[in-house]
C-alpha cells in the first residue's frame, strides 16, 4: 500500500471518528423523557403576587402611560373610601414629579386628610395582594379585591427597584409613622425596609403615599388630568389639588357641596344570588345549630315563616344540622331557595350620587346650555341590588361636529379604558337618539355637542377583568341604563323642540320687521291716510310687536 493510500485511509478514519463523536454528542444532549417523579419535583405553589407580576396587564399596568394613570386612580380611590367611611369631607392632593436625569420616570405623591392607618396594618395594606376589608363586605365601595394600591407598589418596585413610602397618622395626639415597604412576590408578604416617626407631618390625621415608577405622562383622553376631572364630577363633595409634571399652576377641583354621600350599610347575601358552591360554604361556616335558624342568619329577606316554607319545599327538617345538609342535600335546598318568592334585597347598601348632585357635578366641570339627570329606582341582578344614574349636558362650548363624549362610572369611579367592551357604551349606542332630534349613524355614538354621564352603583359591580375598566353585559343592567338614557333623552328632545320653535318665531319676526315699512307705505297710499293717522297706526303696531316679544 502506498503512502498516499495510507494517508487517505487515516484521513477517512479520522473523519469517521469526528462524525461518530458529533453524533454521540447530539445523542447525549437529547432530554430524557419526563416521569411522574421528575415532574413532581418541578411543581410548586404559585404566589398570587408572582402571578400578577408576570401578568400585570390584567391589573391595568400594560403600558407606561396606563400604569401612571392606574397608580393615581388606585391611590385616589383608597383615599376617597377611607374619608367617606370616617365621615370626613375629602381633601386630596395629587403630585406627579419627574425624576431628575431619568427618562420617563416619575414620583407620584397622593395625600389625604382621612382617618389614617394603624402602623401594624401599613405593611399588609401596601405590601400584600388580596388583602383588605371590602371583598367579603356586601356594600357599595370603590375597591373590591384588595389588589389595586399594592399592585401599583409592585409595578413601581419592578420598574425602578424603589420601595413605597407610606406616612400616616391615625390620631391627632400621636406621631406620624413613616414606613418604607416592598412586596416579596415569592411569598406575597410585605418586606419592611425602614420605620420611623415623623414629627412634621400634616396636622390632624391622614395618609401620604409616595412611589416611583416608569411611566409616560400625556394630556388628553384617558389621562390623569381627565381622570381627576371626572372624579370631581361624580364626587362633588371632594376637593382635589393636582400638580402635573409640567410646569403649570396647580389645578383645583373644588367641592360643590358640603354634604357627604349617604353611608352604605353592609347587607347579607340574597338567596337568589347564591350559587350552589357558595351555599355549601355558607352552611359549613354558619354557627347556627338548626337549618331554619341558619337560613335566617345567613341570608337577607328570609324570615322565620319563609325559612319554614323553604325547608318544606326542599323536603328537609327545619331542625337538621346545617353542616349535614351542606354535605348531603345542599342541591335540594339550593333549588328551593331559587324557587322561593322573596322580597328584593335591601337597598340601603347603595349610595347613589343623586339627581341634584349629578347636575352640580356636570355644571362644575362642563360649560353647556342644558343639564338634565335621572336616578332610577333600585333593581337586582343575580341577587345583587344596583342603581343606574344618568346625566346629560348639551350645547354651550361643546364641539357640535364630534361624537358625544361618554363618561362611564362604577361606584363613583371613572372608567377610562375599554369603552367598546362596556355595557354602558353598548347601551348608549343602542339607544335611538334620532327620536330626540340628535344625529346618529348606525352602530355609532350620537353626533352632538353633548356629554353623557352614566353611573352604575352596586354592592358588587360585574367588571369584565381585574383591572376594573368595563362593566359586563348583564341584561338587567343594560335595560336600566337604556331606560335612564331614554328619560334624559325625552327632556333633551323637549329642550331642542322648544329651541327650534323659538328660532322659527325669530325668523318670522325678522321677516315682518324687514317688510313691514314697505307694507305700511303701500297701505298709506291705498287708504290715503293723513300723517296723524299714519303715526297712530305705527304706534299701535309697535305695541303689538312688543307684546308678542314678551309673550
Amino acid at each position: 500500500m502506498t503512502v498516499e493510500a495510507d494517508t487517505a485511509e487515516a484521513g477517512t478514519a479520522l473523519a469517521e471518528g469526528k462524525s461518530a463523536q458529533k453524533g454521540a454528542s447530539k445523542k447525549r444532549a437529547a432530554p430524557e423523557a419526563a416521569t411522574a417523579e421528575s415532574l413532581a419535583k418541578k411543581q410548586r405553589e404559585i404566589s398570587v403576587s408572582e402571578f400578577f407580576a408576570k401578568n400585570r396587564h390584567l391589573l391595568g399596568f400594560d403600558s407606561p402611560r396606563k400604569a401612571l394613570l392606574t397608580t393615581v386612580k388606585e391611590a385616589v380611590d383608597n383615599s376617597l373610601d377611607a374619608c367617606e367611611d370616617a365621615r370626613i369631607l375629602p381633601d386630596i392632593t395629587v403630585q406627579i414629579r419627574p425624576v431628575p436625569n431619568e427618562e420617563e420616570r416619575f414620583r407620584i405623591v397622593v395625600e389625604d386628610n382621612g382617618p389614617g392607618i394603624v402602623k401594624a396594618q401599613i405593611g399588609k395594606i401596601f405590601g400584600k395582594l388580596l388583602y383588605g376589608s371590602k371583598f367579603h363586605s356586601l356594600k357599595q365601595s370603590r375597591g373590591q379585591q384588595g389588589i389595586g394600591i399594592s399592585a401599583a407598589g409592585m409595578y413601581g418596585q419592578l420598574t425602578t427597584g424603589k420601595p413605597m413610602v407610606i406616612t400616616s397618622r391615625h390620631s391627632a395626639k400621636a406621631a406620624a409613622n413613616r414606613v418604607e415597604v416592598k412586596l416579596d412576590t415569592a411569598r406575597n408578604q410585605p418586606e419592611i425596609l425602614k420605620e420611623e416617626e415623623v414629627p412634621d407631618f400634616r396636622p390632624g390625621t391622614g395618609t401620604r403615599v409616595e412611589l416611583e415608577l416608569v411611566g409616560k405622562y400625556q394630556k388628553g383622553r384617558s389621562s390623569v388630568d381627565e381622570f381627576l376631572a371626572q372624579t370631581a364630577m361624580a364626587n362633588p363633595h371632594v376637593t382635589i389639588s393636582y400638580q402635573s409634571p409640567l410646569e403649570e399652576p396647580v389645578i383645583e377641583h373644588k367641592r360643590a357641596t358640603q354634604e357627604l354621600p349617604a353611608q352604605a350599610r353592609e347587607i347579607k347575601p340574597h338567596p337568589h344570588g347564591v350559587e350552589l358552591g357558595l351555599l355549601v360554604n355558607l352552611l359549613k361556616d354558619c354557627e347556627a345549630k338548626h337549618l331554619k335558624a341558619a337560613l335566617q342568619e345567613v341570608f337577607s329577606r328570609v324570615s322565620a315563616p319563609t325559612a319554614e316554607d323553604i325547608c318544606k319545599a326542599a323536603k328537609l327538617s327545619p331542625t337538621a344540622r346545617p353542616t349535614t345538609i351542606a354535605s348531603r342535600e345542599a342541591d335540594q335546598l339550593h333549588k328551593a331557595l331559587q324557587a322561593a318568592k322573596l322580597k328584593a334585597p335591601p337597598t340601603d347598601c347603595i349610595a347613589p350620587i343623586g339627581q341634584e348632585l349629578i347636575l352640580e357635578g356636570l355644571k362644575k366641570e362642563v360649560d353647556a346650555d342644558l343639564f338634565t339627570a335621572v336616578t332610577r329606582t333600585p333593581a337586582v341582578y343575580r341577587g345583587n341590588p344596583f342603581v343606574i344614574e344618568a346625566g346629560i349636558a348639551y350645547g354651550g362650548n361643546l364641539p357640535a361636529d364630534e361624537l358625544a363624549r361618554v363618561n362611564r362610572y362604577a361606584n363613583r369611579v371613572p372608567l377610562l379604558h375599554q369603552p367598546g367592551a362596556c355595557a354602558v357604551t353598548k347601551a348608549v349606542v343602542s339607544t335611538d337618539w334620532k327620536n330626540y332630534g340628535i344625529q346618529q349613524a348606525k352602530g355609532a355614538l350620537p353626533t352632538a355637542p353633548m356629554v353623557i354621564m352614566v353611573h352604575v352603583a352596586s354592592v358588587w359591580v360585574p367588571f369584565t377583568s381585574e383591572s376594573k375598566e368595563a362593566v359586563a353585559h348583564y341584561p338587567e343592567i343594560m335595560k336600566e341604563i337604556k331606560l335612564a338614557l331614554q328619560e334624559c333623552g325625552r327632556k333633551l328632545g323637549s329642550f331642542l323642540n322648544r329651541r327650534r320653535r323659538e328660532a322659527d318665531e325669530l325668523k318670522k319676526r325678522s321677516y315682518i320687521e324687514k317688510y313691514l315699512p314697505q307694507i305700511g307705505i303701500a297701505l298709506r297710499d291705498i287708504l290715503e291716510l293723513t300723517p296723524p293717522d299714519t303715526d297712530r297706526a305705527v304706534n299701535e303696531l309697535k305695541v303689538i310687536l312688543e307684546k308678542s316679544r314678551k309673550a
